[in-house]
């Protein structure tokens, strides 16, 4: 089903991991240990986390290091089931039991010669699946001791995850068990590296409401938030985020809506009136929805190619006397008399006309005409200040793409595209998506499918830090990078100004 054919080499993915991962510390000593004792031994240990990603390797037998390494088995190797069939590490991550794979029970034929135990490592605080640890060797290697020591060590590692969890989640739990008391509660807490949901809250939500939700929490940073959510399953809940004293977590309370419940009616719109949003934003979008699909679009772009005054012409035509709604897009390339003309047909027309347009100064100046005519403004949030959304987005956009729904964006992917900040907003979006899809057609697409470009994940930030990144980069496109002028129009120094640019990370 994943295309897999026993009688080839193995074509492993690779990625990066950290290599000090919580897993990564607590394992080490107990592996360092267990390779002296087993000195001489033709056996090695491999240790995986919980999406098979290998992080270590101990072979004592350098010939037989060389054999495994030759077959790709190395730190950021990836040996899911739909990577190599039946092994012991995908396969125990699969069963969450620990597995002896004898020989030609391997399902590719470059594994035969080798027999393998491996065993599940459970975080014993969340008791979360954290990885797998392997012992194997040539098939001609086997011994019955296999599971018997590999228990042990995981025991040790296990012991050790408890020993290293730190005080802010111990105080995650604490408040989970807490919240969890009351009897049929959907709530989830998250923070510290920790995911924890009661049974309710599993049965609500699917793997991209978990992004959603996760995403929310993260966003929370002092006080409770509300947010409203339409589950993929249609239901709409709202999640009420409350940060937990302490910690960088937040508890998550996910309260169904009854029938009848719901928002206030969206005002009637006025007109004439302005969409403003950054490029890719989604202004067009915006203005459909309000006009519907039969109205025309004069493209302010398109007086380039046609000159001004064909183009003034065929928007003289639009707006004159009855007829279907009319959208003007990116009305901040129009020059001043191209501005003064529209501005004097909006005066007359009794049509409903939508300009749409990027934000910034210009609609305090050479534009300010066109603002002070509509009786309507509608602002688009920009696509990094609605993160929450984004899972949601990315798995519709998936959808629509690939109508065989055979491929799935899984939870640590939309993590990934939620931390990003997509100066592009919703058409940068769609071109990631895009280009998964035509690069995988079946199965989960992990972080390492997505182009580089968007695989590191963004540190989370207050909203005032965000705010005064934004206003310094937009201050700094105004003055066309000169550092003096940008200074001077935020009335600060210039060196106060470097010094927020290396605070904030502005290159």
């Amino acid at each position: 089903m994943n295309g897999l054919r026993q009688d080839v080499t193995p074509r492993l993915d690779q990625d990066v991991v950290n290599a000090e991962s919580t897993l990564s510390r607590a394992a080490g000593p107990v592996l360092d240990h267990a390779q002296n004792e087993l000195l001489g031994a033709p056996v090695g240990l491999v240790l995986a986390n919980h999406t098979a990603h290998v992080l270590d390797v101990r072979f004592a037998d350098h010939s037989d290091r060389r054999a495994v390494v030759e077959l790709g088995v190395v730190p950021g190797a990836r040996l899911s089931e739909d990577q190599v069939g039946t092994n012991a590490v995908g396969t125990p991550l699969e069963t969450k039991q620990g597995l002896l794979v004898h020989g030609p029970e391997h399902y590719m034929a470059a594994f035969q010669s080798f027999s393998c135990y491996g065993h599940p490592i459970i975080h014993p605080i969340t008791r979360r699946l954290a990885g797998v640890l392997n012992i194997g060797g040539r098939s001609s290697a086997q011994n019955p001791l296999f599971p018997a020591l590999v228990r042990r060590l995981v025991r040790d590692i296990e012991a050790r995850l408890q020993l290293n969890s730190s005080s802010g989640q111990r105080r995650l739990l604490a408040e989970f068990q807490t919240a969890s008391r009351r009897r049929g509660r959907a709530v989830v807490v998250v923070g510290q590296g920790l995911v924890l949901a009661t049974p309710p809250a599993l049965d609500l939500l699917d793997p991209t409401d978990h992004a959603v939700v996760r995403t929310c929490a993260e966003e929370t940073r002092s006080g409770t938030t509300t947010q409203r959510l339409t589950l993929t399953s249609g239901r709409t809940v709202r999640l009420q985020c409350t940060p937990i004293d302490g910690t960088d977590g937040a508890l998550v309370d996910i309260v169904a809506e009854r029938e009848g419940d719901h928002d206030a009616p969206e005002p009637s719109t006025r007109w004439p009136l302005l969409v403003v949003g950054e490029t890719g934003s989604g202004r067009t979008t915006e203005a459909r929805r309000l006009i519907g699909l039969d109205g025309v679009t004069l493209e302010a772009p398109e007086i380039v190619r046609q000159g001004e005054q064909a183009w003034a012409a065929g928007m003289g035509t639009q707006l004159d006397g009855e007829g279907p709604a009319v959208i003007v897009e990116d009305v901040q390339l129009l020059s001043e008399p191209m501005t003064a003309l529209l501005a004097k047909c909006l005066r007359s027309t009794t049509r409903k006309v939508v300009l749409t347009s990027t934000p910034g100064d210009h609609l305090d100046s050479v534009h300010a005409p066109l603002v002070a005519l509509c009786d309507d403004r509608r602002d688009l949030l920009p696509l990094r200040r609605r993160s929450h959304e984004i899972p949601q987005l990315a798995q519709q956009m998936l959808a629509d793409i690939c109508s065989s729904g055979r491929t799935r964006l899984t939870c640590e992917t939309m993590s990934v595209l939620a931390s990003q900040p997509w100066p592009g907003n919703l058409a940068e979006l769609r071109r990631v998506i895009q280009s998964l899809a035509a690069a995988r057609s079946a199965g989960d697409i992990i972080p390492s499918d997505l182009p580089e470009s968007h695989r590191g994940v963004r540190k989370q930030t207050s909203p005032f830090r965000d705010a005064e990144r934004e206003v310094i980069v937009a201050a700094l496109e105004t003055a066309g990078g000169n550092k003096l002028k940008a200074a001077r129009a935020l009335g600060v120094s210039r060196s106060t100004l470097y010094n927020r640019m290396r605070a904030l990370h502005i290159h």
